[in-house]
């Protein structure tokens, strides 16, 4: 009974790190890359978000509670769970590994970067292109950025590797390896995307 109910919080943890976390950081990672066209642009792109109707019950229910369940037991899982070497091979030992440290990073990120917008836009800071620019003027914070945002993405990419398993989407050896480049590929694409917004506030 333990090890069904284990299996079904791993199962969920999975499926909310896609859906709709995963999907969240797409859409954030666009949004931001508006910047790439200008202020301007990117202040229009924000204006949107935030006159999304519902916002509030968007923000809790669909990004903050399923990203705080996500978090907290992915730190669980990442400070209880061990490689399998026999099972996973060298390359997927390191994809492991990287999972669980771009995981911890992630949050850790993630806290900071809610503390420097969205908290501080509740607490009357407007949330613009301006805003951004100055929190990224700082050259440790750009830096930060840089590894918060790659992690991130990195996280999501590999993750959605494990998902397809977890879910039986990917079952064969073959599958499994083609999920591989199609995963690593959707990390190059993003991160370009990632790399470049950040780039366009400095």
């Amino acid at each position: 009974m333990a090890g069904n109910n284990e299996f079904a919080k791993r199962k969920l943890h999975s499926l909310l790190g896609v859906i709709p976390v995963g999907l969240f950081l797409v859409v954030h990672l666009t949004v931001n890359y508006m910047a790439t066209r200008g202020s301007e642009a990117f202040n229009k792109a924000v204006h949107f978000m935030e006159s999304l109707p519902f916002l509030i019950v968007l923000e809790v229910f669909v990004i903050f509670l399923p990203l705080l369940y996500h978090a907290i037991y992915g730190v669980y899982i990442a400070f209880t769970a061990k490689p399998n070497v026999g099972r996973y091979g060298f390359f997927r030992n390191w994809m492991f590994l990287l999972q669980r440290v771009t995981g911890i990073l992630t949050f850790i990120f993630l806290i900071w970067h809610v503390w420097e917008t969205r908290i501080q836009k509740a607490l009357g800071t407007e949330l613009d292109y301006d805003r951004m620019a100055e929190i990224l003027s700082n050259p440790g914070i750009l830096a930060f950025y840089f590894v918060g945002v790659i992690s991130a993405i990195f996280h999501f990419a590999n993750g959605l590797w494990t998902f397809f398993i977890t879910w039986g989407i990917t079952v064969s050896p073959r599958s499994q390896k083609i999920s591989t480049y199609v995963t690593m590929i959707i990390f190059v694409l993003l991160s370009i995307v990632g790399v470049r917004a950040l780039l366009a506030f400095v």
